[in-house]
C-alpha cells in the first residue's frame, strides 16, 4: 500500500530543515541534494492524494494525534487546497533545480538558503491544508520568519532595509490576525474552521464584523493587497532571483488562500465579496500604474506581480463559479509565468549594479535564449494568444460579462494595455536597442536554462490545450464554493450542530 498523507507536506520539510546541518556534516553535497529529493516526494504525495480525492469525490481529512475535530487539529486535502499544495510542491522542485548553482548560493550560503526554503515550503503548505485557524496563524508566522532572512540574503544595506520593512508590516499583520482569532474564540470557544463556519451566526454582529475586519487586514497584508503591500516591491527586488519566484509561487499563494478562505468559508458576510472585489480593483489599477513608471526590471516585475494578485482578488470577489474557475486559472498562471519572468530576469540583470531596464538594451543577441524566454513570459502575462495567460484573462472577462460587469471588463482591458506597454518596452529594448556594453552578460547555467524551458513549455502547452488542466480548476472551484460539504466532511457525523 502506498504511503501518502497530508501531514507529510508539513512534517518532512520541517524535519529536513532541522536535519540539513547534520547532512552537511556527513557530505557537503547533501545540503543541496536532500531538498530536491524531498520536493520529488511531495509531488509524488500530491499525485497519490489527488487520485484518491478524484476517485472518491471527498476530501482527505487527517486528524493529528487521533483527536477528531473540532477538539483536535486536522489537515484537509481537498480539490482546492490540494491544488494549491501541488503548485507549491512543483514550483519548489523547479526553484531547487534553478538554485543549485545560482549566484552567491554557494556552499558558504547554501545551508542557510535551503533551510529557509524548507521552512517556507512547510509554512506555505501548512497554511493551505490546516483546518484550524490558530494553526493557520502559526504557519503564516513560519512563512514570515523564514522570508525575512531570504529578503536580506545578500546582506546589503538595501536588502536589510527591505527585510526590516517586511518585518514591521508583518508584525502588524500578526497582531491583527491574532486579535481576530481571540475575538472568535471568546465568542464561539472553538478554533476549528469548519465549526466556526457553522456557528459564525451565533456571534454578535458588531463583534463578528470587527473580527472579520481584523482578519481581512492581516490576511490582506499577506495577500499583497493595496495599500497594505508596501513591503512587497522591496522584498521582491532585493531578494535573490529564485526567491522572487518563491514569493510568487509559494508565499503569495498562501496569502491569497487565507483571504479567500476567510471570505468563502469562515464568515457569512455578503459584503465580504464586494470588499474583496473592490480591493482587488484598487490593487490592480494602482500596481499596474506604478509598474509602468519603473526603471528597474525587478521592481517592475514586483509591481506586476502585485497587479496579478489584484486580478485574483477580482475573480474571487465576483463570487460566481465561472469567476472562481477563472481565478484558479490566474492563480496557476501567476505561479508559472511570474516565476519564468523572475528566473529569466535574474540572469538578464545578473551583473548589473543598478538592475535598470536600459542596461538590458541589445541583450537579445547577447543572451538569445534568456531574452526569448523572458519575452515569452511577457507575452503570456499580458494575455496574448496562444499562450496560457490568454485563456485566464478570457475566462475572467467572460465571467464578468455573465455578471453584467461591463465597467469591470473595460477596466481589465485598459489595464491590459498598460501591461503591454511596460512589458513591450523591455522586449523592445532587448531586441531593437543597441547594446551599450556597460556590463558583461552572464549566461545561465544548464540547470537554470532547463527550468526556464520547462516553464515555457508549460505556458505554451496549456495555451494550446487548456482542457488538459481545466477540469482541475473546475473541481477546485466546486470544493471551495461548497461550504456545506466542507463542514460536513470535516466535522464528525454525530456533531450536534449538524443535526
Amino acid at each position: 500500500m502506498v504511503v501518502a498523507n497530508p501531514i507529510l507536506y508539513v512534517a518532512l520539510p520541517l524535519l529536513v530543515a532541522f536535519l540539513l546541518p547534520l547532512f552537511g556534516k556527513i557530505h557537503k553535497e547533501l545540503i543541496r541534494v536532500v531538498p530536491g529529493l524531498l520536493f520529488m516526494f511531495l509531488i509524488f504525495n500530491t499525485v497519490v492524494l489527488f487520485s484518491e480525492v478524484t476517485s472518491t469525490g471527498k476530501p482527505i481529512i487527517t486528524q493529528i494525534a487521533g483527536w477528531a475535530p473540532p477538539i483536535g487539529i486536522n489537515l484537509v486535502f481537498s480539490a482546492f487546497s490540494g491544488f494549491i499544495a501541488g503548485i507549491i510542491s512543483i514550483m519548489g522542485l523547479l526553484v531547487w533545480v534553478y538554485s543549485y548553482k545560482f549566484k552567491k548560493v554557494e556552499f558558504d550560503n547554501s545551508l542557510k538558503y535551503f533551510v529557509l526554503i524548507m521552512l517556507v515550503t512547510a509554512g506555505s503548505i501548512g497554511v493551505v491544508l490546516t483546518g484550524d485557524i490558530f494553526n493557520l496563524f502559526v504557519f503564516l508566522e513560519i512563512v514570515a520568519l523564514s522570508s525575512y532572512p531570504l529578503v536580506a540574503f545578500y546582506r546589503g544595506r538595501d536588502g536589510a532595509e527591505a527585510s526590516f520593512k517586511y518585518l514591521i508590516v508583518g508584525a502588524f499583520a500578526s497582531i491583527a490576525i491574532l486579535l481576530g482569532i481571540v475575538l472568535i474564540y471568546s465568542q464561539l470557544g472553538t478554533l476549528n474552521m469548519a465549526e466556526i463556519s457553522l456557528r459564525i451566526g451565533e456571534m454578535p454582529e458588531k463583534i463578528k464584523i470587527t473580527a472579520f475586519i481584523l482578519l481581512f487586514l492581516g490576511f490582506g497584508i499577506e495577500a499583497e493587497m493595496f495599500p497594505l503591500n508596501g513591503w512587497a516591491p522591496d522584498a521582491y527586488s532585493q531578494a535573490p532571483g529564485p526567491v522572487g519566484a518563491v514569493f510568487a509561487s509559494m508565499t503569495a499563494k498562501a496569502g491569497i488562500y487565507t483571504i479567500i478562505r476567510l471570505v468563502f468559508t469562515l464568515f457569512d458576510i455578503d459584503a465580504g465579496y464586494q470588499l474583496l472585489l473592490g480591493m482587488g480593483i484598487i490593487t490592480l489599477v494602482v500596481s499596474e500604474g506604478i509598474a509602468l513608471r519603473q526603471e528597474k526590471l525587478k521592481r517592475m516585475l514586483a509591481f506586476s506581480s502585485l497587479g496579478q494578485m489584484g486580478l485574483l482578488m477580482i475573480a474571487f470577489g465576483i463570487n460566481t463559479k465561472a469567476a472562481v474557475v477563472a481565478g484558479m486559472f490566474i492563480l496557476f498562471n501567476h505561479a508559472v509565468i511570474k516565476s519564468l519572468l523572475f528566473f529569466s530576469g535574474s540572469y538578464l540583470v545578473y551583473n548589473s549594479e543598478n538592475k535598470n531596464i536600459k542596461d538590458l538594451f541589445g541583450f537579445g543577441k547577447k543572451l538569445p535564449l534568456t531574452a526569448f524566454l523572458f519575452g515569452l513570459g511577457a507575452f503570456a502575462i499580458v494575455g496574448l494568444p496562444p499562450l496560457s495567460g490568454f485563456w485566464a484573462k478570457l475566462s475572467l472577462l467572460m465571467a464578468s460579462a455573465d455578471s453584467n460587469l461591463i465597467a469591470l471588463i473595460a477596466l481589465i482591458l485598459i489595464v491590459s494595455v498598460v501591461e503591454i506597454v511596460y512589458y513591450f518596452r523591455v522586449v523592445n529594448g532587448l531586441y531593437f536597442k543597441k547594446y551599450t556594453g556597460e556590463f558583461e552578460p552572464h549566461k545561465p547555467s544548464w540547470n537554470a536554462s532547463l527550468v526556464m524551458l520547462i516553464l515555457a513549455a508549460v505556458i505554451v502547452t496549456v495555451g494550446l490545450y487548456p482542457d488538459l488542466i481545466y477540469n482541475y480548476f473546475v473541481n477546485a472551484a466546486d470544493a471551495l464554493m461548497d461550504k456545506a460539504n466542507y463542514i460536513q466532511n470535516v466535522l464528525p457525523s454525530n456533531f450536534v450542530g449538524l443535526n
